[in-house]
């Protein structure tokens, strides 16, 4: 009868290292680790999610309200523009246009002509 393949050597060249209970008991208590890690902080994904839900829904009610309070307050200046420019249009057509003011020039003690007075240093 001959070896089973993982039991032989051949002429100096190594084989890979054979299963053992030490490697598999490393693998199994790393996999234990991992999961339990895992395990205790996997709530903190559906807390995670939970809270992106509300804060995305929340966003677009906020984003609504203020969007109908941008048309409100639009609307509210549209309709004051329409007034002051209604009202201005019909209070140029009552007045008569402001004359413009004569300023006669000064003239005291031969000196240079100022209107309204003479300048100080």
């Amino acid at each position: 009868m001959s070896e089973p393949t993982m039991w032989r050597k051949e002429n100096a060249v190594s084989t890979p290292a054979t299963p053992s209970m030490a490697t598999y008991s490393d693998a199994m208590n790393k996999f234990t680790k991992a999961a339990t890690a895992f395990m205790d902080h996997v709530h903190l994904l559906n807390e995670a999610r939970d809270a992106y839900q509300v804060a995305t829904s929340i966003s677009a009610s906020l984003r609504n309200n203020l969007d109908a309070g941008d048309r409100a307050l639009r609307s509210l200046m549209t309709q004051m523009e329409q007034v002051v420019t209604a009202h201005l249009g019909e209070a140029s057509l009552d007045r008569k246009k402001p004359e413009a003011m004569k300023v006669e020039a000064i003239r005291t003690n031969g000196e240079d002509t100022v209107p309204g007075g003479k300048f100080l240093p």
